[in-house]
């Protein structure tokens, strides 16, 4: 019961989503407002400053080739008699003009300007690096809910849902019970505290479900659970390497890779920066389970729009020195491709079509045989039936009901008559039937 109400409790609820959505804001306007600039311009600045000659020199945030007496006015607001406009790279929030500055830029854009990008200079807006803002404002949410208590983050929240679903996806799968389950997935270190009795108890029960057939009608030539499991046996070493195998073999691996991702996920409940224990069971077994088709058209989504962007590109109705539609388009298709990368690298995979097969093949021809054994013993049966064996069960049923019959009760007496008519009404019934049978054949 408090395991039960612990789980209600950290369920997803909306002051984890205003958390949740906070972080993500404030982590966002934080990057695309001071950290963004910094960055593109480093890009910038690093791959097309000039190679020989005069060194950029920085005029308060704008760097630029100075003119033959710029040098000196090196951490002073730009002016355009001190630039000689060959290589200017401007990612300040301040308009600029041709008459004061030497060129000309809106407060919401960003200059460059290089031989190697043509001659007129390329103008950037931030809203074309929007998409890149907008990921790393997520990731870093989602990483810092992922390491919040399950009563505030909304990722840890959901991780502790998934722990509870994918446990009762299990016991419906196998059929175990919600004791069985948590013994199952218990950790390695909480698994040996557990007394010997309630572990044989469980591990006895795991292992006679998951008997093959094979292996009951070859009890006496394989190792008994009493031979395997005593007092000196390691838990944890019997648990990984009979239990689980045999759990593989006896549901499919699919079920084994559920155990095994939630006994790791119990990792992160007790240290929240193993974080990629818990993203593999969100993202396995249910991020990948129910958004994957959502995903993927996301994808095909970003895909259009960015055919679309080039294709308009293409017609010159975007100059090539306003790219900002094309980087948004770049990112946002970068974004989803990302995504879907990262949902297909924790979704399942699928069983092999040829691994089916033999799955498949195998059990028909366990069935084909216990027919053919239970059309054999039917066989003997008749052949019995039909060697004088009939008299004999006849006097043996005679007898058991005379003997019987030695009761007084008149009731008695009437249904151990009506017995004997049945039995050998039925007795007729099968010698009749098998001799028409033999005849056919």
């Amino acid at each position: 019961m408090a395991k039960h109400q612990q789980a209600q409790g950290s369920r997803a609820s909306l002051p984890h989503y205003g958390l949740f959505l906070v972080l993500f804001v404030g982590v966002t306007w934080i990057f695309h407002s001071f950290l963004l600039p910094r960055i593109v311009e480093y890009f910038f600045v690093s791959q097309f400053k000039p190679a020989t000659g005069k060194p950029l020199v920085n005029f308060r945030g704008v760097y630029a080739t100075p003119s033959t007496e710029g040098e000196k006015y090196g951490g002073m607001e730009v002016r355009r008699e001190y630039i000689n406009r060959e290589y200017i790279f401007d990612f300040t929030p301040k308009a600029r003009t041709e008459k004061e500055h030497g060129y000309t830029k809106a407060a919401s854009e960003w200059l460059v300007k290089a031989p190697k990008l043509g001659e007129d200079p390329i103008i950037l807006e931030p809203f074309g690096f929007l998409i890149l803002s907008l990921d790393i404002g997520f990731l870093i949410a989602v990483l810092l809910t992922l390491l919040l208590p399950p009563s505030i983050g909304l990722l840890s929240a959901k991780v502790e849902e998934a722990i509870e679903e994918t446990k009762a996806k299990v016991r419906i799968q196998t059929g175990f019970s919600e004791e069985v389950i948590e013994v199952l997935v218990m950790q390695d270190e909480d698994l040996v505290k557990l007394d010997w009795d309630t572990l044989r108890h469980v591990f006895a029960y795991v292992w006679e479900r998951t008997m093959p057939e094979e292996e009951t009608a070859a009890a006496h030539r394989q190792p008994s659970f009493e031979e395997l499991f005593t007092p000196e046996t390691d838990p944890v070493r019997f648990r990984k390497e009979i239990l689980d195998n045999r759990i593989r073999e006896h549901f499919s691996d699919f079920v084994a890779r559920e155990i095994v991702d939630t006994r790791a996920a119990q990792l992160w409940r007790r240290n929240r920066l193993r974080i990629g224990k818990a993203l593999r069971l969100y993202m396995s077994h249910h991020f990948a389970e129910k958004y994957s088709n959502a995903v993927t058209g996301l994808a095909y989504g970003g895909a259009a729009l960015l055919i679309i962007a080039i294709g308009i590109r293409g017609l010159k109705f975007i100059p090539a020195t306003r790219p900002t539609l094309i980087l948004f388009a770049i990112f946002l298709e970068f974004s989803m491709l990302t995504l879907l990368a990262f949902t297909l690298f924790y979704t399942e995979a699928e069983e092999r079509v040829d691994k089916m097969l033999k799955k498949m093949e195998d059990a028909a021809r366990g069935q084909l045989e216990t027919l053919e054994q239970q059309s054999r013993d039917i066989h003997r049966l008749a052949q019995a039936l039909e060697g004088g064996t009939t008299e004999l069960i006849r006097k043996r049923v005679e007898q058991a009901i005379t003997e019987y019959l030695t009761s007084d009760d008149a009731v008695k007496r009437m249904v151990a008559e009506e017995i004997s008519r049945k039995i050998l009404i039925g007795i007729r019934e099968a010698v009749e039937e098998g001799r028409t049978n033999e005849e056919r054949s």
